[in-house]
């Protein structure tokens, strides 16, 4: 599979990956969404802006009720509330956590992990692990042929032991047919 070059909404200007991809043509900005926010709410937000901006290049979107990050799609996105900050994550797989308050299957490669995070400490290694695993999917990575695993996830994962552990299982999915299920890359 070929991903093609983004599609730009005539109206709105916003960038897609499908051609006439639905959406509501909007323009909002961060300073509309942060206004009146409580100063727990936007320092939550900007510290998750960080982990997000840790996996690599991407589009902070304001929309009407969100604020979406994207790379050829959307991959994350939150919403700032009285005193903590409330998203989700895309994942290609079912992540089963209790950190997660729902999964919802939008497609059979694309379920959508929702949190709420109320402080600083929530924000850790693990959150980092699923943005970078749900930019792969905001890539769109995870429809391409199985090569990519080989070639592009290990520079998203940390470092030492666990990495090579990692890749140690992905060669095995790879030899097996190239299926990515729940436990195989391990999240701790």
């Amino acid at each position: 599979m070929h991903l093609n070059s983004l599609w730009k909404c005539p109206k709105c200007g916003r960038p897609f990956a499908n051609r006439n991809q639905s959406h509501f043509c909007s323009r909002y900005t961060l300073r509309e969404h942060l206004s009146g926010k409580s100063p727990c709410a936007i320092a939550l937000f900007r510290d998750f802006v960080k982990l997000v901006k840790r996996c690599g290049p991407v589009r902070v979107v304001p929309e009407k009720t969100r604020i979406a990050f994207q790379v050829r799609m959307s991959f994350a996105a939150v919403s700032l509330r009285r005193d903590r900050i409330a998203g989700h994550v895309v994942l290609a797989r079912r992540l089963e956590n209790p950190r997660f308050a729902k999964i919802e299957s939008i497609s059979p490669r694309n379920l959508v992990h929702s949190f709420c995070f109320h402080s600083h400490k929530e924000l850790d290694r693990e959150v980092l692990r699923w943005l970078r695993e749900a930019y792969l999917v905001g890539q769109q990575r995870h429809l391409l042929k199985r090569a990519w695993l080989m070639q592009d996830l290990p520079q998203f994962m940390w470092t030492g032991g666990w990495a090579r552990e990692s890749t140690r299982r992905i060669c095995s999915v790879m030899r097996h047919g190239g299926r990515i299920s729940s436990g195989t890359i391990p999240c701790r």
